[in-house]
């Protein structure tokens, strides 16, 4: 009977040592896959820390591997100092899962600070040619997120280049792939990625639904829009809605189409993977050592 309950766990263990490998390939796939994105907007972000989930992950996946293969070689061999330094290892991946959440929460949070200082910088260094690697940068962002300009098309009036080519237009990259002939030309907007959002055109549709919340966000604005049906610009609006729309329009992000605002969305999406590979495969590690109760093996501690 008691041969039967060690063979038994013996079993139990070589699956969970199989089932270790296909996270560490997984975690290690998630952690390149974060490298590879974050190569392509590495110019929009100055500190390295923000990759260090990443770093952290794939070292995570590598351990793991190591821990597959020291607990299914111990287990075969039934080998209890094996075995006892593959309960330990465990432990310490999982408190590394663990950190890897939290600094994945903490650095997530500072991708917009580290965006918006920087992205300035990278447009004003733009000249147009793929040598170049902000250049570059700018328009493999452009064509990928399919944006022009920091916030819209407009921005770039007040880059370098744009006052050095003086042909006002924008580069190729802002161009709608199914436009044939684009040049980048400002007086064909409509020819390139969507336009400004700062115009504040706004849609009485769009205010319809949450019309009866506007005086409780905005206390001082109690007065119903009586706006013509239609998009309207907010300036011709009946005075008494001017200042529910500039109070509503104050809490709804003006460019959601810039490339800053993308960009941002793009990062934290990457480090959102990150977030939930360790999460995921902490808490499976939880509920399998759980499950299995593999700290209660009979041969794990016997001397």
């Amino acid at each position: 009977m008691g041969q039967c309950g060690i063979t038994s766990s013996k079993t139990v263990l070589v699956f969970l040592n199989l089932i270790f490998w296909a996270a560490a390939g997984i975690l290690c796939y998630v952690g390149a896959y974060v490298f590879i994105t974050y190569d392509d907007y590495d110019h929009f972000f100055e500190d390295v820390y923000t990759l260090i989930p990443a770093v952290i992950i794939i070292a995570v996946g590598t351990l793991l591997f190591i821990i597959g293969l020291i607990g299914c070689c111990a287990t075969i061999r039934e080998s209890r100092c094996g075995l006892a330094t593959f309960v330990v290892i465990l432990m310490l991946v999982f408190v590394t899962e663990v950190v890897v959440v939290v600094l994945g929460y903490i650095y997530r949070a500072k991708v917009e600070d580290e965006v918006d200082r920087s992205i300035q910088k990278v447009y004003n260094e733009y000249n147009g040619t793929n040598t170049d690697a902000p250049s570059r940068a700018i328009d493999y962002v452009q064509r990928q997120l399919h944006c022009c300009g920091i916030h819209d098309y407009s921005d770039w009036k007040n880059t370098r280049w744009f006052k050095e080519s003086r042909n006002n237009s924008v580069p190729l990259s802002c161009c709608k792939p199914n436009v044939s002939n684009c040049t980048g030309s400002l007086t064909h907007p409509g020819d390139l990625y969507p336009e400004p959002d700062h115009k504040r055109t706004v849609s009485s549709r769009h205010f319809v639904p949450c019309a009866h919340m506007v005086p409780l966000i905005c206390p001082a604005s109690r007065a119903w829009m009586r706006a013509a049906p239609g998009p309207t610009p907010a300036s011709h609006l009946h005075p008494s809605t001017s200042s529910i729309t500039a109070c509503v329009l104050e809490l709804v992000p003006l460019s959601l189409h810039g490339c800053e605002a993308l960009v941002v969305k793009k990062l934290k999406e990457i480090m959102m993977y990150v977030i939930w590979a360790a999460l995921t495969f902490a808490a499976i590690q939880v509920k399998m050592l759980l499950q299995t109760q593999i700290l209660k093996v009979p041969y794990l501690f016997n001397c």
